[in-house]
Formats: structure tokens, C-alpha cells, sequence
């Protein structure tokens, strides 16, 4: 019998692949620690806007929760909002709204953007820099995105008052690219794309998560498996998360000591089958002789000659 899950079978501390960023369990991966090198870059400069990107589950939210704790008691106030703003007037109320400004029962653009402004100028009279984190930002409608390069102009004794980090998927990269957001990107101070892991960082990612879990080596976790899981996963470490989770609760039911490939390529299956997705494109091996050709593009990216946009994709 199972009492209450896997983790008591295989007497782990905590449930090692949660779906929920968790930046104390942050993998430092070759991509990953490249992002962190941007983001501390950008925070340096104490201006300006800094981008990551990446695909759904690859580790944006992780980075940032990682960051957040790597700041420790730096004089910095972070600032969080989701994306969906509909209009600029609402993201001004969502920052606001972050920082404690309040306009009292005026509901103004006018009177809002002075309310944040008094509000920012007061936190730096303390000694304390803002920074603001958007998430999701591939969601936001160009009046949501010109209020935020907006706010990039508030200054206080000729110092910026706010400093702004986007996160997102792919997609707002084509959005960076448009002619329209030229203004946009001429405050853009760093810029990085999170890109998978490779299949030698999957197994060391699905080691790592079990370590922090309390794992003492039981089950046994072979390469081979981790291996499949890559192929499964393509590297993605929430779907990574996915699927080792269900691989872990198969094996305590099974009461088995070994991970093996044929297990994780069955899990898959059954996972594939219950969620109705199809079976995940075939990855490469796990040791290519040769990078893969990449698709051909429609027209050379905007960006690439001016080195703006750096990417670390396998």
C-alpha cells in the first residue's frame, strides 16, 4: 500500500518534480547560467529594459524566483505583474498597484501616473532602487508595452526611477522585431533566449531534482531512462517534471528499484493518452555528429546584425 504517494515509498523529503517554480531547486544549466550572466549584466546597469525569452516550461519563472533569492538584502524593491493588461490606463493601476502607489479615489491616467511617480521618488529617498518583473509579457497589447517604455522615463535628480524586466515566450520576439517597436528596443539593455536542455543536462536536471528531494539512490535512475526523457520531453524541464513524476508514482505502485528507458517510454505513452497529446516529435540522438539545419527563414531577422538578441538553443 501507498499511504500517501510516491515520495513515502521511495522515502523522499519532498516531492522532487513539482510542476510550481521552485528557485531554490534552480538547475544551473549552460543556458540557465548564461540568462543569469544577462539578467545580473542588465541589473548592473540600473536602467533601461531587460528580455528573456523562452518556450512554455523551459525555466523563465524558475530564473527569475532564483534571482529574486540571489538579490538576498539588496537595496532593491521588486515589483511583480502578470501579463493581460488590456490597455496602457491598466498597466499603469498593475505597477502602481506593485509598488503601494495610491491616487486615493482619483482613477485618472493623470492622476495615477503621479501618484506611482511620488511613490517611486519615495522609495528611492530611502536608498532603495524599483524593479519591476513583468511575466507573460508576449501577452500585452502595444499600449500596454509603450506605457511600460514609458515609465522607463521617470527620473528622479537625473536617475532612473524604475528598471524593467519582461519575461515571455518566443513569440514576443517577432513583436520585438516590428518597426513600430523600435523605441522600444532602444531600451533594451540585455536580452537572452532560454533555450532546452540538452540530453546530458536532462539527466543531470532529473539527479539534481531528486538530490534536493532527498533522494539517497532509491530507485536506481538510469541514464538510459533519463535519456528517453529527453526524447519525450525535448528538453523542456516542466514536461521533464511531468513526466518524471508520473514515472516515479508507476514505479511505487510497481514497487520497483530501477528506472529503465522501457519504463519512462511506456509512462510516456500512457501520459501521451490520458492528456490526448500526440507522441512528441523524435529529438536527435543523444550524441549528434552534427547540429541540426535549422528551418529557413522568411526574411533575415531584423536584429541579428546588430547582436541585440543573443540565443543558446542546442
Amino acid at each position: 500500500m501507498i499511504a500517501l504517494g510516491y515520495s513515502d515509498h521511495y522515502c523522499l523529503d519532498a516531492l522532487p518534480f513539482q510542476l510550481t517554480p521552485d528557485g531554490t531547486r534552480f538547475f544551473k544549466s549552460q543556458g540557465h547560467r548564461r540568462a543569469m550572466t544577462h539578467m545580473l549584466y542588465g541589473l548592473a546597469q540600473g536602467e533601461g529594459i531587460i528580455v528573456v525569452t523562452g518556450e512554455i516550461g523551459a525555466g523563465k519563472t524558475t530564473l527569475i524566483e532564483f534571482l529574486r533569492g540571489r538579490l538576498g538584502d539588496a537595496p532593491i524593491r521588486i515589483g511583480s505583474v502578470i501579463g493581460s493588461a488590456g490597455s496602457g490606463a491598466d498597466m499603469l493601476r498593475f505597477v502602481a498597484a506593485a509598488f503601494g502607489a495610491r491616487a486615493g479615489d482619483a482613477t485618472g491616467k493623470a492622476a495615477m501616473s503621479m501618484a506611482l511617480l511620488s511613490r517611486l521618488r519615495q522609495i528611492r529617498a530611502d536608498g532603495v532602487r524599483c524593479l519591476l518583473v513583468v511575466d507573460e509579457v508576449q501577452t500585452l497589447d502595444p499600449a500596454a508595452l509603450e506605457e511600460l517604455r514609458l515609465m522607463t522615463n521617470l527620473l528622479h535628480a537625473g536617475q532612473p526611477l524604475l528598471q524593467i524586466m519582461v519575461a515571455g515566450q518566443p513569440e514576443f520576439r517577432a513583436t520585438l522585431a516590428r518597426h513600430d517597436m523600435e523605441p522600444f528596443r532602444q531600451r533594451v539593455i540585455a536580452c537572452f533566449h532560454l533555450g532546452p536542455l540538452s540530453a546530458e543536462e536532462t539527466h543531470a536536471y532529473i539527479l539534481h531534482r531528486l538530490t534536493t528531494a532527498g533522494w539517497r539512490g532509491n530507485p536506481i535512475w538510469q541514464t538510459d531512462a533519463s535519456h528517453a526523457a529527453f526524447r519525450h520531453t525535448q528538453g523542456i524541464p516542466r514536461r521533464v517534471n511531468r513526466l518524471c513524476g508520473r514515472v516515479l508514482m508507476r514505479g511505487a505502485l510497481d514497487h520497483l528499484t530501477v528506472i529503465t528507458s522501457p519504463l519512462v517510454e511506456a509512462v510516456a505513452d500512457e501520459l501521451a493518452g490520458d492528456l490526448g497529446d500526440r507522441p512528441a516529435a523524435p529529438m536527435p540522438p543523444a550524441h549528434p555528429t552534427s547540429p541540426p539545419t535549422p528551418p529557413p527563414a522568411a526574411a533575415p531577422h531584423p536584429w541579428r546584425h546588430r547582436g541585440l538578441f543573443r540565443r543558446h538553443a542546442r
